[in-house]
């Protein structure tokens, strides 16, 4: 844990690590808790009918013993992959709990997952059980055929022939199971990573992986634990962001996490569930962050108590960084990471480290650098990719059954992240983007978060993506994709208009040369801008357009 200080360089200089020989996830979160104070509340669930409930650490510590000894009876074991297709809620923790302290795999999975992708990761990790509700068995049953090692599904909220019920399992005796003494090493926890080439790989983590997030998770809340601290976030438990940067670190600390009912991003649901269950930190998304602009004046409309909020994902931006400043009296805290490798840049404004534009600096235990292509650092002010140094607690074991992929993702010691950035003389790091995602156009390299930070703060944009799109003369040139707010209409002038707006607030060169104006943006389940899926459009534009040229 952090020890607080008044300022960055004694936090980075003084903090080392301590990790005991045995570590075990689900002891640490549940079990120690509920020896010491076992009425201590640790997860609150929101419900839209006002009907919100509680679960407190000793309920926790014993639905997940009961739901490991029955999981164990019905044969699974150590190091078996337990998939959990769930939305957040008290069953998806429970869960998560029972395969850490059982010493299998958990295998976090989203419920939008189609049933081509959700068969490809039950597959390839060989997944001996499934614990999900009737709208996850519904997309399970079309790819059960092709799925020879799964032995056990698990439902919560409904029965079917073949499967077990949830709640049947939780009457199992608690008191007979002991948990496993797993090391830091063992694997506890597997996330499938999108990647930008290939089919998704497994990244898999040691038990360690959770002590490695804690420094950056108290960093962006500013020492969290605080009195009357309250964990939320829109982000769905299935991803490393609303697992490693949100359930788990307040679990751990003796934070309570409030869950909320899956849904499409709505910004007054967001605003409503912070003020009704008192959420005190909140993990939200840049792209969520600039949903969240639509609400007027949200600190007259709702009682808000927030402490601290943290985002990561993409880059937030000078827009939405000072709107948040503004609107809701908070200072945003940006961190960094990745599936394989989290929270290792970080921002807290408590100290004076969070400025827009960069994402912070190196968080107290990780050494990150910019790196080129054969693994020298750049000096400052150098663009190359963000890499982080090993032996690391938060880096991942390795790529599920693939030695090759795990290798590639490596130089020398430095695991690279395919991210572009650049870190300034006092330690700064700015986030570019994907190496692919980065627009060239004549001649200059545009990381296209900034831009879409920038048209984000036009009173007619709801939300906007910019992607590079072929161009004779410039290579590329910027193409932006907008969905109008509310009671705008899109038009050649209103785009022209948009373009300005971007050339006097970025510069020259960055403005977009094209706008259209869309109904929706394809989003990844965490928030994230599918860019691949516009760029493609994109380069289907361009070569109509060529085409057409050719022809007339």
């Amino acid at each position: 844990m952090l020890t607080e200080s008044n300022t960055y360089e004694s936090l980075y200089r003084d903090f080392t690590w301590s990790i005991p020989s045995f570590f075990n996830i689900g002891r640490a979160v549940a079990d120690e808790w509920a020896a010491r104070a076992p009425d201590r509340i640790c997860l609150r669930h929101f419900s839209p009918l006002g009907d919100h409930r509680s679960m407190t650490y000793g309920e926790l510590a014993d639905r997940s013993a009961s739901l490991a000894t029955a999981l164990t009876s019905r044969g699974i074991r150590p190091g078996d992959r337990v998939a959990i297709l769930l939305p957040q809620g008290f069953e998806a923790a429970t869960t998560h709990v029972a395969a850490y302290k059982m010493g299998a795999v958990a295998l976090p999975l989203a419920l939008l997952f189609g049933a081509e992708a959700l068969g490809y990761r039950l597959r390839d990790s060989g997944a001996r059980a499934v614990v999900t509700n009737a709208f996850g068995f519904a997309r399970l049953k079309a790819v059960s055929d092709t799925l020879p090692d799964l032995s056990l599904v698990v439902l919560t909220d409904a029965e079917e022939p073949g499967t077990t019920s949830f709640e049947t399992m939780l009457r199992e005796d608690a008191a007979s199971f002991e948990v496993v003494d797993s090391t830091p090493d063992d694997p506890a926890l597997m996330i499938y990573t999108s990647g930008t080439t290939g089919p998704p790989k497994g990244a898999l983590h040691g038990h360690r992986v959770l002590l490695g997030h804690v420094p950056g998770f108290q960093m962006h809340h500013e020492f969290l634990p605080q009195p009357g601290d309250c964990v939320w976030t829109p982000a769905d438990w299935a991803w490393a962001g609303g697992l490693l940067n949100a359930l788990l670190p307040a679990l751990l600390l003796g934070v309570p996490v409030v869950s909320s009912p899956g849904q499409k991003f709505d910004a007054d649901t967001a605003y409503r569930i912070m003020e009704e269950m008192d959420v005190r930190n909140a993990f939200i998304p840049p792209t969520a962050l600039r949903l969240m602009k639509s609400v007027e004046r949200p600190r007259e409309k709702y009682r808000l108590n927030l402490r601290t909020i943290g985002t990561a994902g993409e880059a937030l931006g000078r827009e939405t960084w000072e709107w948040a400043r503004a609107a809701l009296g908070i200072t945003v805290n940006e961190f960094y990471g990745q599936t394989e490798c989290n929270i290792v840049i970080g921002s807290i404004g408590k100290l004076g480290v969070s400025r827009p534009g960069p994402i912070g600096k190196a968080v107290p235990g990780h050494v990150v650098a910019i790196i080129d292509g054969d693994g020298r650092e750049l000096p400052a002010g150098e663009i190359g990719q963000i890499a982080i140094r090993r032996p690391d607690p938060v880096m991942f074991l390795g790529y599920w059954k693939n030695e090759r992929a795990t290798e590639a993702k490596f130089i020398g010691d430095w695991m690279t992240t395919g991210d572009l950035g650049r870190m300034d003389a006092e330690g700064y790091v700015t986030f570019f983007g994907r190496d692919d995602d980065v627009i060239t156009s004549s001649g200059y390299r545009i990381g296209p978060s900034e831009v879409e930070d920038c048209l984000a703060g036009h009173p007619a944009v709801r939300l906007a993506a910019v992607v590079g799109k072929p161009d004779p003369v410039r290579t590329e040139i910027v193409k932006a994709y907008v969905v109008l707010a509310e009671g705008h209409a899109g038009s050649p002038a209103l785009g022209a208009e948009i373009g300005q707006w971007v050339k006097h607030r970025l510069s020259m060169h960055e403005y977009p040369r094209e706008v259209a104006f869309v109904d929706s943006i394809p989003l990844t389940t965490s928030g994230k801008i599918i860019r691949r899926m516009l760029r493609e459009r994109a380069i289907a534009e361009a070569r109509a357009e060529s085409a057409a040229g050719k022809a007339s």
